[in-house]
Formats: C-alpha cells, structure tokens, sequence
C-alpha cells in the first residue's frame, strides 16, 4: 500500500515486543500470530506506518563480539538486572541475511504481519543498512567485490580497523567521527558491484513492505564516504550513491517511501538525493537543550522543506522521552513534534512513559508500570492530530507579541487549515509561567464569534472575531503548558 506522504510512524522492538506479547499470551508469539487484538490497539492510535524495527537475521559472530564486549554488557545490566545470555540476541544492526529471523516468525510471518497491518490501512516500514554488514554475511565471500579492500600489511598494524577474511582483508564499518565497529564490515559505496548488489537488496526488501528506513543514511553519499575513507576509496564516481538505488528501486516499487536516518545538516542533501523524509535531529537536540528561541528559528525553515523531515522526541537510539524530558516537558516537547509539517514518529513505550532504555541487542524488556495519565494524553494527542492533519494546507508560525510582561518570548505558536476547521497550536517551552498575544494570520476573523475548542484538555470558549483580528488572541499558560485549538465560527 502507499504510504502517505507525512505519515505518523509507530516504531516497535520486534523482538522485544513478541517476547511481552508471548508472556502475555502463555505462548510463544511470532510474526505470524500475533493476536489480531494487538492490531487492533495499534489501529486504534490513528498512525499511518509501523516500522518493525529489528526483523532481519543477526550475526551469530556479531552477539559473540557483544558479549565480549564489557561496556556493552554493562548496558545491558543496566537495562535487564535480570539478564541472561538467552536475552542477547545480537544487533539488528549486524545484518547477517536480509531474511526474517526465524525466531520471529521468518518470511510467512512477516507477509501475515504486513497483511494484518493492510487490512487495517496501516502500511509497513522495514530497515536497510548500507554503510556495513555481518563479518558472516554471504557477500563475504560471493561478492568480495562490494567490500572496502585492504593488505596484510594493514591488517598486521592496525587489527583494530581491518579484519582478515575467507574473501580476503576489508575495513571494519565505521563513521567518520568514531572508532571503527567491530563486528561490522565497510562496503564501499564507490563500488559498481555494491550498487547492483545494494539495488537488487532494496528492491526485494520494497517486495515485503512499503517503506525503507535507511540507517545511517549519509555515510553513503559521495561526500562523506570520501571524507572519511580518502585515498582508500578511490575517486569519487559522478553520480551519488541514492540517486542511482533510489532510482532502480523505484521502477520496481514506484511507491516505496524512502526513510533517511540522518545527521551533520545533511537533510538537504538528502531529500535532494531521493528520500521522501529524514530524520530532523536538530529539532530534537533544540527542544531538550535550547531556549524557545532556538527551536522557533528551526521552524522558520521553509514549509517544502519541513514537509520532508520526520519529528520525533524519542526512538531506539535516544534515551526514553519520559525520562530525559520529564513529565510537563515532554507533553510540552509531544505536542510540538506532533503539529509540525512532516511525519512523527512515536516509538512502542513512549505513550506508557517507559523509562528504561532498552539496547538494541536485547529481545527482552524489563517489567515497568505504565503511566496511566500520560497514556490518555497521548491517545487524545494522536486522534488530534489525525483529524486537524487531514487535508490540511498553509501552515504557518505565529507571532507571539507581549501581553502584560515580557514572557511571550517563551511562546512558540503555528496554525493551518483543514477542509472543517482551522487550528492554532500555542506551547510555553520554558519552566514558568508564560503569556502573550498570539497574532492570527487570517484575514477574516472579523465580523464572526469564533468558538475555540482545546482538543486535549477538552475546555472550550468563545472569542469576538474583531478582537482577535485586532489584538490577537490573549493567553496565559503554565510552565510548559500548551493550547490545542480548533477554531470554527
């Protein structure tokens, strides 16, 4: 099915998720019978795409590796008090085949699992991760050719960055900016031989979902790949690496979406290259460590633009939203990232208010309480935003002017249409009290009553058109307070 251009995305633990499911269930739970019941309750979230995170087989080398490793198995305890060895499943970013793991249902139980999400209008989103593969991948040794070359030489004095092979030396994976990964191998984008082998890997993952979540996305352009890999890489080619997957694929899957998980002020460049939508990390790092002031010239960017980023305050890499931001923030922080232009996405637990982290080599998660309030505002916020999303048009940031002090300058304020009502999201992004006038951009206001409705808190009242069109509309919010407005004369 077609996803839709600026979907909400539900990410779930694949692994994790079955294994709660199974305990809940008295059995073991895979892919394939997952009780409709539990689709229903996604369903009933109002998103758009679910993005089994996790489903491909893992490296057996790569979790040998991870157990080996202290600081990783020191995460892990920090995560499970309980941890055993049957807990570590190895990373699913250590891809050892792009086929179902067998112990999550394997190929039949992912079809079963997209068909259930299909029948509920939900589509499905799977991962690709182009930078690397398992030390055991296949390629190792039936496409040496894909693989970033080495010497002997090398691998003797530096061990740490090369590793010898049945196909020969190679380059461990790694970004520009750290160490190289151990239990991973550096493809090399340059490669003609990558590119058909990275093309015919796509476009059979495009066969069994409708959207791709490319990690790490801009390590594969031209630029940073030659940055980071210099002389070893070779001249760079003149066509970038996504435009020429994206392009095959998309003559077999015309519709498959195109995810970039992507950083260093590279999303530009890379809606440019082809991806429908990319990680807006900077959003992110602004709402838990600048003032409103910074993340209000974020939102200044242009709209175009802005419909191609994904929002989020929350998913497998960061820490547990209800832990960093806290309580008031992160409602404050939810409904921001909620009532942008673009995607959200909306990671399995953040809704509860989990806490814990859980690392990504991990098929169990720890018992935690649920938070029953947070739970009721983030059901109330997603059906929000469903119906003021629908067939919207001309979002816009609002002015915010002084009131009765100078505390406006914590409020950040946008508005939009729908075909049924218009909507004026008001946030105070700061620990106090704020107030001010939010400037309306509509030149109609006058001559009506207009009744505002706040979709989460459920209060509602009437406000004299003049007036608005006049002075503005005058509210006063408490610390990290928000306002959630439909507007209809």
């Amino acid at each position: 099915m077609r996803v839709r251009s600026t979907p909400t995305i539900y990410e779930i633990n694949t692994a994790a998720w079955l294994q709660r499911l199974g305990r809940t269930c008295g059995r073991r739970v895979g892919l394939g019978d997952v009780p409709g019941s539990e689709w229903d309750a996604l369903a009933a979230l109002s998103i758009d795409a679910v993005w089994l995170m996790g489903v491909w087989q893992r490296s057996a080398v790569g979790r040998t590796i991870a157990l080996g490793m202290p600081q990783l198995v020191a995460a892990y305890r920090a995560a499970l008090s309980d941890l055993g060895e049957d807990d570590v499943l190895g990373s699913p970013y250590c891809v050892r085949d792009y086929v179902v793991d067998e112990r999550l249902g394997g190929p039949s139980g992912l079809a079963a699992a997209r068909q259930q999400l299909a029948d509920r209008g939900i589509a499905l989103i799977l991962d690709y991760v182009p930078n690397h593969v398992a030390l055991d991948h296949p390629w190792v040794t039936n496409r040496p050719e894909c693989f970033l070359a080495a010497g002997e030489a090398e691998l003797a004095t530096h061990p740490q960055a090369f590793m010898g092979t049945a196909g020969g030396v190679f380059a461990k994976g790694r970004d520009p900016y750290f160490e190289p990964w151990q239990d991973v191998l550096q493809l090399n984008a340059f490669s003609p031989a990558l590119r058909d082998a990275a093309a015919e890997t796509v476009t059979a993952i495009g066969h069994q979902c409708d959207g791709v979540r490319c990690d790490m996305a801009m390590l594969m352009s031209n630029e940073v790949f030659a940055r980071t890999w210099d002389k070893r890489a070779g001249p760079s080619p003149e066509a970038d690496f996504w435009p020429t997957l994206i392009g095959r694929c998309k003559q077999v899957h015309p519709d498959l979406m195109f995810i970039a998980e992507v950083y260093w002020d590279m999303e530009w460049t890379l809606q440019q290259q082809g991806f429908d939508l990319c990680y807006d990390k900077r959003l992110y790092d602004r709402l838990l460590h600048d003032p409103p002031e910074s993340v209000r010239a974020h939102l200044q960017a242009d709209t175009a633009y802005q419909q191609h980023l994904i929002r989020f305050i929350e998913n497998h890499d960061e820490l547990r939203a209800a832990a960093t931001f806290g309580p008031a923030r992160g409602r404050a922080a939810a409904v921001v990232m909620s009532t942008l232009p673009g995607a959200r996405l909306y990671h399995d637990g953040q809704l509860d208010g989990l806490r814990t982290h859980l690392p990504v080599q991990l098929g169990r998660a720890p018992d935690e309480p649920p938070d029953p309030a947070l739970r009721a505002f983030y059901e109330r916020l997603l059906r929000a935003t469903a119906s003021a999303w629908r067939l919207h048009r001309d979002w816009r940031l609002c002015d915010c002017t002084s009131w009765s002090d100078d505390s406006h300058h914590r409020l950040l304020a946008w508005c939009w249409l729908n075909s049924h009502s218009r909507y004026l999201v008001v946030v105070n992004l700061s620990p106090a009290p704020a107030n001010g006038r939010v400037r309306l951009p509509w030149g109609d206001l006058s001559g009506r009553t207009w009744s505002l409705a706040d979709s989460l808190s459920g209060d509602c009242f009437l406000r004299s058109g003049d007036e608005l069109a006049h002075d503005g509309l005058c509210l006063a919010l408490d610390a990290w307070g928000t306002r959630f407005l439909a507007l209809q004369s």
